[in-house]
Formats: C-alpha cells, structure tokens, sequence
C-alpha cells in the first residue's frame, strides 16, 4: 500500500491563490465542485479542502498531516501545531493581511482604549479577547458569522475587529481603520507526529522548500544579453546581481553572454541602461523557482 501525506487546502479567499503556488511548484491540484477531496498529480500526496479556521486543529489532531491556513487562525485556535514555512501569499497581492479595528467615520472611538464598555464583533474573538484584556479594555466581544463590517454600519455593534489587505471595502462601507490590531500572513504547519516521521518528514521539507522557491521567483526575473568585450565593465556595473552575473565569452568573437537575476521591479530601469552601456540582444525571463 501506497504511504501517502495528508495536506489541507484553505477553502475560501486563499483557495485559488493556494493552487497557483502549488503548480508553480510543480502539482497539480484539481478542484471539483461540491467535491472536497481534490485530486493530485502525486500518489505519495492525498488533499482536503479546509476553512482555514479549521486547519489548526485537523493538523493538531492528525486528520491531516500538513496544512495551510493563516497565522492568525493558528493564535486564534491555539492548535498544538508547528510552523514549517512562513508563505507570505494571499488572496489579491504577495502582502501580508492586517486584522484593523474598524469604526463608523463619525464614531466618536480614537483608539483601543475607548472600546471600554463599548460592543466588538469579531471573527477572531479569542485573539481579540486577548488583546484588549493585556491594554486593561473592558469590551464585549462577540463572535460575527460574517458580514462583520455590516454589523458596524446597522448599529449593531460599535466597532469591529476584520481582516483586510488594502482597506478599500472598509471605506467603501463608510468606515474608518482606527488602528491596526495583527498583521498575518499564510503558513505551512505541521503534525507534530508527522514531522517525527522520516518518510513524511522528508515530503514534508520538500513541499517546503519547493513552494518557498516559488514565491521567492516571483519578485525576480532572468537577464540575458550580449556585450562587446570592450564595454562589459560598462554593463556590468548597472547589473545588480544575487552573486555576480555569469559571464562566458561567444564563439569565434569577441563579444561576452551575460546572464543574471535581477528584481522584477528594478527591470524596467535596468534595461534601457544596459542598453545605453553597450548591451545588445537583451532577453527577460520568467523564473518559475530559485532555490538559495
């Protein structure tokens, strides 16, 4: 029989985000509908769709072997896990997640400090417990099943604690960030038995490395390019380089390949530079891992 690892998929926002790393990390995952049980191109790996609130605990308990859910779910929970990779990913962009306390744009709440006496709703209402029972905050803090900024606009709470990435939607609703409570990000966790395992422990640290040299390649991209002998030095220089650019001469001229990895944000500078230093025949790739 087949040994096989048990990884959990977060369900929801961080769905698809999840599958594209994957396959840029070599599998392929395949989600039906009402189904969640996805299939796999890799027999040594079985997978589960799971809300991301409930990722901790299935790892902790061994229902799955590994997982990926938000760092702030693994506070909230308080699962017995342990945290393989820190994958800063998310639904919309490569940023970390704020949880914010929010309030109406004519409240007359300024700080944490004014929730005293005042209604929270939450999601995360252990973790916002915690926080305002540490600050001397007499709050109460109820649990929102969604809809959590709406609560706030109807008048049933006087503020929330919700999770964003570019605040857009909050001010949209008609409301204000007061502060920023969490900053969180995706992570991979693990079984604590699992990891004790050497044949699991072993997939464990490849799927590890695999997807943390996905992530680390989208921000860069591969330089390539052909320069006369005589102004390599000249190229050279606009060339910032995770070593130092790789150089082999041509055959039968004299003129140099250069190769290099360079910052995907720094391209579109780099290039006309290197064009006026010399460099010829420049071409851009994408990187699809880079391994440290």
């Amino acid at each position: 029989m087949t040994q096989t690892l048990k990884l959990g998929i977060p369900k929801g926002s961080l769905e698809n985000a999840t599958l594209e790393l994957f396959a840029q990390a070599g599998w392929r995952i395949s989600t039906r509908s009402r189904n969640y049980f996805p299939s796999v191109n890799d027999a040594e790996l079985s997978c589960a769709l799971v809300r991301s609130q409930e990722m901790g605990p299935y790892v902790a308990n061994g229902t799955l072997d590994i997982g990926l859910t938000g760092q702030d779910w693994v506070q909230e929970t308080g699962a017995d896990v342990v945290t393989v990779a820190d994958l800063v990913y998310s639904k919309a962009s490569d940023q970390p997640c704020r949880w914010v306390l929010v309030v109406k744009n004519d409240s007359p709440i300024q700080s944490v400090e004014d929730l005293d006496g005042k209604v929270v709703s939450t999601e995360l209402v252990r973790f916002t417990r915690r926080y305002l029972e540490d600050r001397g905050v007499n709050a109460d803090v109820q649990f929102s099943w969604g809809a959590t900024e709406a609560k706030v606009v109807e008048g049933l709470a006087d503020a929330a604690v919700e999770i964003t990435e570019t605040g857009s939607t909050i001010r949209a609703h008609g409301l204000r960030i007061v502060c920023d409570l969490l900053h969180t990000h995706t992570v991979l966790i693990a079984n604590r038995a699992a990891l004790e395992d050497p044949w699991k422990r072993a997939r464990i640290d490849k799927i590890a490395l695999l997807l943390n040299s996905a992530l680390l390649a989208r921000d860069k991209v591969l330089l390539k390019m052909n320069v006369p002998a005589v102004k390599l030095d000249a190229v050279v220089e606009q060339l910032p380089s995770l070593h130092a650019p790789t150089i082999n001469p041509l055959y039968g001229d004299d003129w140099m390949a250069v190769e290099t990895v360079v910052g995907r944000s720094q391209v579109r500078e780099i290039i006309p530079a290197l064009k006026s230093a010399g460099a010829e025949g420049i071409l851009e790739f994408e990187l699809q891992k880079m391994v440290l």
